[in-house]
């Protein structure tokens, strides 16, 4: 991704799982991304009355607001993204009432997501939640990579994935 500097948010409950594998594997694919684990922060859930403010969120929002892309890395647990991915997908509602300014700042942005699961197949419908936020906050949304590994190892296949992939991000961005 020429010009753009990335972010990829890993939400997964192993910091060194296989998820992380596919994005380390990722990052050596594409230079200079960055690597937020959710795991090592502090993200309290969504909560009505704001009274949670005080924990890690809204820091580590500034900090991943500072990338042109954000790339959403979660296991695929019970046909859908990790409990902590959702914990932050929920707290996204903290920049539409309490932090205005910085929720503004994700208009324009791109986003794409990675899944991990143990099968070549992806239940229909994983990817939603990504691509309509993506479009609910006026980002664009540059699809979807889905992979595996096989005998704890990251097969040909999903290597040929990821790279597709990468070489996607270059010519729509």
């Amino acid at each position: 991704m020429e010009n753009k500097s990335s972010v990829i948010i890993l939400g997964s409950a192993r910091s060194d799982g296989n998820t992380r594998k596919i994005v380390d594997k990722f990052i050596e694919e594409n230079p200079g991304t960055t690597l937020v684990d959710l795991s090592t922060q502090q993200i309290e859930y969504f909560d009505y009355g704001f009274k949670n403010l005080d924990d890690d969120f809204i820091p580590l929002m500034e900090k991943i607001l500072q990338h042109d892309l954000l790339i959403f890395a979660t296991p695929v647990y019970w046909y859908s993204m990790s409990a902590v991915m959702k914990t932050f997908f929920d707290r996204i509602t903290d920049l539409l009432y309490k932090r205005k300014e910085l929720g503004r700042q994700l208009n324009g942005k791109y986003m794409m997501s990675i899944s991990c699961g143990s099968d070549e197949e992806l239940n229909d419908g994983f990817s939603i939640p990504f691509s309509s936020t993506a479009n609910y906050l006026k980002m664009e949304y540059l699809g979807h990579l889905h992979t595996w590994l096989e005998n704890d190892r990251i097969s040909d296949e999903v290597l040929k994935r990821i790279q597709g992939f990468s070489n996607k991000l270059v010519s729509n961005t």
